[in-house]
């Protein structure tokens, strides 16, 4: 589609106005009026599809939202809450307990380490549970296309890791790949944020967090595009500074691309003073930033 006539994006998507005339039917007609539906009658207006023929939704969701937000159309009241700052429901959930030892050594004395997808709501709940329980930032859903895994080996439970959609904007993450805007907007998806990392507090086993890391690099990349039809090209992460280094990334061979200027999304007064963030990157094939619409 050519940006002539252009008046809004659907993550990175160009809208002509019938484009979003169609969007406009399809939440006057969808039945039920569930956002779920709006955004699969969506798919099929617009022929929204990934490389394998199945409909886009979790990006048409995202995309429907900023439309919402911006005030170009107007989306039901979410069925379930939109999981900005709700309390996560604990009740039932058998959380592990620091033993009376800690669990130390070296990632070599662990027998069967592995990842575990979370892939049913149980495994889901002790996914969420761990993070709102241990990780310094807590739980909030990961956004747009994600991955979660928990950490296990004969010893038992680790951690938790997830990936979420990738920053829209990142100055030093930008530059480094050569993207402009447009190049950005259509090649976003196939970057991969690892929004949270958790190594149980107890879990003092040296090397252990980067070889996990070089664990999920080798599962995400298979994982992505068997869920979402889409190949990986890059993973980006942001490590608080001055409270971490970032040594296991480093460890893992990421690399270190600079800081954030410590702004929030929504800071359009450039006034925000939040925590400055270094921003590490890992390629997943060596025609990266071809798969990013960047060289050959």
């Amino acid at each position: 589609m050519s940006n002539a006539g252009c008046v809004a994006k659907l993550c990175g998507r160009a809208l002509s106005a019938g484009d979003l005339e169609r969007i406009r039917q399809a939440v006057r007609e969808a039945d039920p009026p569930q956002r779920a539906e709006i955004a699969r009658r969506v798919c099929a207006a617009l022929d929204w599809v990934d490389v394998q023929g199945r409909p886009k939704l979790m990006s048409a969701r995202v995309g429907l939202l900023r439309l919402h937000r911006a005030g170009l159309i107007e989306l039901p009241a979410p069925r379930n809450g939109n999981g900005n700052g709700r309390v996560l429901r604990t009740e039932g959930l058998a959380l592990p307990e620091p033993p009376a030892q800690p669990l130390i050594g070296t990632v070599g004395d662990l027998r069967g380490l592995h990842l575990e997808a979370v892939a049913d709501k149980s495994a889901s709940r002790l996914w969420n549970g761990l993070i709102a329980r241990w990780h310094y930032l807590g739980y909030q859903p990961l956004p747009g296309a994600q991955l979660r895994y928990l950490i296990r080996c004969e010893a038992g439970l680790l951690g938790a890791i997830g990936f979420g959609a990738a920053a829209w904007k990142v100055a030093a993450r930008d530059a480094w790949i050569g993207w402009d805007h447009p190049t950005r907007e259509a090649h976003l998806g196939r970057v991969l944020n690892n929004a949270r990392f958790l190594i149980l507090p107890w879990v003092q086993v040296k090397n252990l967090a980067s070889r996990v890391l070089a664990l999920a690099a080798a599962r995400v990349v298979v994982d992505f595009p068997a869920r979402y039809g889409e190949p990986l090209a890059l993973l980006e992460t942001f490590v608080e500074a001055p409270r971490y280094r970032g040594t296991c990334y480093r460890a893992a061979n990421w690399r270190y691309l600079g800081e954030t200027r410590g702004r929030g999304k929504l800071d359009r007064h450039r006034r925000a003073a939040l925590p400055r963030k270094a921003v590490f990157v890992l390629p997943l094939r060596e025609d990266f930033r071809r798969l990013l619409g960047v060289g050959r």
